[in-house]
Formats: C-alpha cells, sequence, structure tokens
C-alpha cells in the first residue's frame, strides 16, 4: 500500500512537470512567434503572440518588457507602454531591464502627460472621426473653389457695396452667426475648445471672407 502510495506521487508530480514545462514550450514558441513578427514589421500581430505568452508570473517579464517597447517606441502607445514597464518591474524588479525600463517609464510618462495637455493624444475612434471631418472639409474646400473660379453672378447690392457675398449654406451644415466681438479664433474656442482652428473655419467660408479671416457680427458662418 505504501509503495502505491508513492508511485501515485511520484505519477502525479511527473504529470505536473509535464504540464510545466509544456507551457513553457507554449510561451517560448509565442515569444519566438512575436519577435519574427516584429522583424517582419508586423508590430500588431507582434503583440498578439507576446500577450499570448503571458501568464501573471516572472517568467513572462520578459514579454512585458518587449510589449513595452512596442508600444512606446512602433506604436506610439504611451498608456500601453506604461502598463508594461510597471508589469516588468513589479514582476522582474532586479531584472536585466530594471534600470532602462525605470527610465523609459518616466519618459513615457511625461510623454502622456504633454498629450493630454495639448489635447495630441487621442483615440483611434477620435482619429477616425477626425480624419472623417477632415475629409468632408476637403471636398466642401473643393466645391468652394470651384464656385469662386466660375463666372461671377450679377452684382448683389453687397456686391455693389464692396461687400462679399454670402455663399450658399450646403444643407444640413453647422452654422454659426457672428456676434458682436467675436473672432474666427474665439468661434474656434467655443466648438473646437481650440483657438488654432480658426483655420478650418476660414477655410470653409473662403468664399464669402474673400479668404481672410475678417468677419463682422451677423455674418453666418459654415462651421466644419
Amino acid at each position: 500500500m505504501k509503495l502505491c502510495a508513492i508511485c501515485s506521487c511520484l505519477c502525479a508530480a511527473a504529470l505536473f512537470a509535464g504540464c510545466d514545462r509544456l507551457f513553457d514550450k507554449g510561451s517560448k514558441d509565442d515569444m519566438t512567434a512575436g519577435d519574427k513578427k516584429v522583424a517582419a514589421g508586423d508590430f500588431r500581430g507582434a503583440v498578439g503572440a507576446y500577450e499570448a505568452a503571458l501568464d501573471g508570473t516572472e517568467k513572462t517579464a520578459n514579454a512585458h518588457w518587449k510589449l513595452a517597447l512596442l508600444y512606446d517606441d512602433k506604436l506610439k502607445i504611451p498608456r500601453d507602454a506604461i502598463h508594461h514597464f510597471q508589469r516588468y518591474l513589479e514582476l522582474a524588479p532586479n531584472g536585466p531591464h530594471a534600470k532602462d525600463a525605470t527610465a523609459m517609464l518616466k519618459q513615457a510618462e511625461m510623454r502622456l502627460a504633454l498629450g493630454q495637455g495639448k489635447s495630441t493624444f487621442i483615440t483611434q475612434e477620435e482619429a477616425v472621426r477626425l480624419k472623417n471631418d477632415n475629409l468632408q472639409l476637403r471636398k466642401l474646400l473643393a466645391e468652394v473653389r470651384a464656385q469662386k473660379s466660375a463666372a461671377p453672378p450679377a452684382a448683389s447690392s453687397a456686391a455693389k457695396a464692396g461687400e462679399p457675398a454670402q455663399k450658399p449654406i450646403p444643407s444640413g451644415a453647422r452654422t454659426h452667426v457672428v456676434q458682436p466681438g467675436e473672432t474666427m479664433a474665439s468661434i474656434a474656442q467655443k466648438y473646437y475648445n481650440n483657438r488654432a482652428r480658426w483655420k478650418d473655419i476660414q477655410d470653409a467660408n473662403y468664399y464669402s471672407t474673400e479668404g481672410t479671416p475678417k468677419i463682422k457680427a451677423g455674418q453666418t458662418l459654415i462651421i466644419p
């Protein structure tokens, strides 16, 4: 009976050891796959491979290190880089990359803070929205310039008085009626929380403002 018990324990130990070796091999394969994807320039694919190797133990601290480098240097996502630098330091505080990870963590935190302060750190969804807005603005600007290059209509009373004619407002466009004392910069601050975007408003109203930032109270502007 005692011999059987010892044999059972040895078998169980061998089974767990085999599982541990199998897991290590799987993690090693994921790391190797990640390295190959990095070499091929497939950084998103490398992220997936390295993440598959993570198990929350010290054995996979190096996966966090490589993920941190990818997010920091290649993908330019400081928030995720910070997370993986921190996880590496938690799992391997005396690891071979601990000193570099500490320094790079501080740099990533600084970039993230500066990016938020200047409103330059945006999500992927926000980037897609801004791209679509930009395409619509370019299309509208092309239409405005095409109208300006066409033969001018009969002079209106405003044109006779030396004032620029008001461009027809496209259907569904967002508009703003200029109030006394307002400028394009103050209007940009109101709609975009960014005074520097006054140029977008000027471009969208190129025809009615004759390509200048000059506006007057009562004028209707297109807000792209």
